[in-house]
């Protein structure tokens, strides 16, 4: 059993020369190829619910039931189940065209692009259960589209390249997420959410393009033997090895450390929208001056996890993320829109969206530590999943919750949801030591 330190610990900092960042850009076709692949991932997902929940509080859908939709999203916790296949065999068709990797991602773009389309043609103000098949293939086919991409990132570019790839797969996937949240928003007060969801669609063609540009990897050397079970278990079954008498504290800490966030997150459009806020508000605010927010988070996280190391860290992020709550609890209890209101809008929104990506680049760090090189894509998939599903499952009552409480004591009630799970990083800290020595898992 590996020492539980050796994919806990944090990584050593990189000191590269200036414009060493940009330049594999224009001349390495892998990297620039994961920064299209990037942008498709950063599409959908804000696409199935998150974005979608203004449409629906403009039809009229009531919040308990907007609060169900988000477990439109499941197919995104579920995924490590049918990763391992996907390392196993071919994409029907343009897997022989295209190989193994490129072929998956190839036919999950078209899938996304298909379920966008249908989504635009619903309307859930009369006939919501097109809204809602639609939406779940929209989570199946992007939670598979993630899988297929990470696994060809990990696999296309040798281990000291990671990092770079990883990067430029943040800053692309940054941008779809303001394609799909901003573009989207402004597209349908503009032409309404047909004309948005449809753009949407289109806008899945450079992912396309990369995946048909990118080289293809040497398919992964995996077992041929082994039904359903064995193929799931395999990757868990070594995770677990690696971890030994830390695994359930180590599992339950990645499992609790954004279920603040995805609880909260369920509903903050929703009270946007409560307050009168437009849609355009919405998005200028979320996602064009979020954007440069979260990459300031983005970056402040990659400074200081070499420094300070990273249970550190961790406890920095989940007590600050699960703090930003009470921002969204004074917005909620202040009202109003237009003037020095909309100042505290923009302010409350900078705040939660600055710690969420701070706590987010921290936990991906972290995870990305924690899978072991020859089941990169099967134990992130299963580690990304055992992080979204708890909360996911909790925002699925956020609606009922409000109801009862109302906007301001449900964020209070969020945020206090951090203080067990920084309470569980400090008792891993302790039993587990320093947990600062360099090194991955293999």
């Amino acid at each position: 059993m590996a020492n539980p330190a050796q994919v806990t610990g944090a990584p050593e900092p990189v000191r590269a020369a200036p414009g060493a960042f940009l330049t594999p850009l224009f001349t390495d076709r892998r990297v620039a190829a994961v920064l299209g692949l990037g942008f498709a991932q950063g599409i959908p997902f804000l696409l199935v619910y998150a974005t979608q929940s203004a449409w629906l509080v403009q039809a009229k859908v009531p919040l308990a039931t907007i609060g169900l939709m988000s477990e439109l999203t499941i197919a995104y916790k579920l995924k490590f189940l049918w990763a391992p296949f996907l390392d196993r065999h071919d994409a029907p068709l343009l897997g022989r065209w295209l190989g193994r990797r490129r072929g998956w991602i190839v036919a999950t773009q078209i899938l996304v692009a298909l379920a966008l389309a249908g989504i635009a043609f619903g309307d859930p103000a009369h006939w919501l259960a097109w809204t809602v098949a639609f939406s779940l293939a929209l989570g199946v086919a992007g939670a598979t589209q993630d899988v297929v991409i990470d696994g060809w990132r990990i696999t296309a570019a040798p281990p000291e390249q990671q990092a770079l790839m990883s990067s430029w797969s943040e800053i692309g996937y940054r941008i779809g997420n303001l394609a799909a949240g901003a573009g989207a928003l402004y597209l349908s007060d503009a032409y309404g959410w047909r004309a948005a969801y449809l753009c949407m669609a289109a806008l899945m063609a450079p992912g396309t393009i990369a995946a048909l540009l990118a080289p293809e990897p040497p398919a992964p050397e995996t077992p041929a033997t082994g039904g359903f079970v064995e193929t799931v278990w395999a990757p868990i079954r070594d995770l677990l090895a690696r971890l030994g008498p830390l695994a359930v504290p180590v599992l339950a800490l990645v499992a609790g450390f954004r279920m603040p966030g995805y609880v909260s997150s369920a509903m903050a459009i929703p009270l946007f929208k409560t307050l009168g806020y437009s849609n355009t508000d919405i998005a200028t605010v979320t996602k064009l001056f979020g954007f440069w927010i979260a990459l300031g988070g983005t970056f402040l996280a990659s400074a200081i996890i070499p420094r300070i190391g990273m249970m550190a860290s961790l406890l920095i992020g989940t007590v600050t993320a699960s703090a930003s709550h009470l921002a969204l609890a004074y917005l909620a209890w202040h009202g109003g829109h237009g003037g020095a209101a909309f100042w505290t809008f923009a302010l409350t929104v900078g705040i939660d969206g600055f710690a969420y990506a701070f706590a987010s680049i921290v936990l991906i760090t972290y995870m990305s530590r924690l899978s072991a090189t020859a089941h990169a894509a099967s134990q992130y998939a299963l580690l990304t999943s055992l992080c979204a599903l708890p909360g996911s499952l909790l925002a699925g009552f956020s609606g009922f919750v409000i109801e009862w409480t109302g906007f301001t004591w449900f964020f209070v009630g969020t945020s206090l949801i951090g203080v067990p799970v920084a309470v569980l990083c400090v008792l891993v800290a302790r039993w587990h030591g320093p947990m600062e020595a360099p090194g991955t898992a293999t």
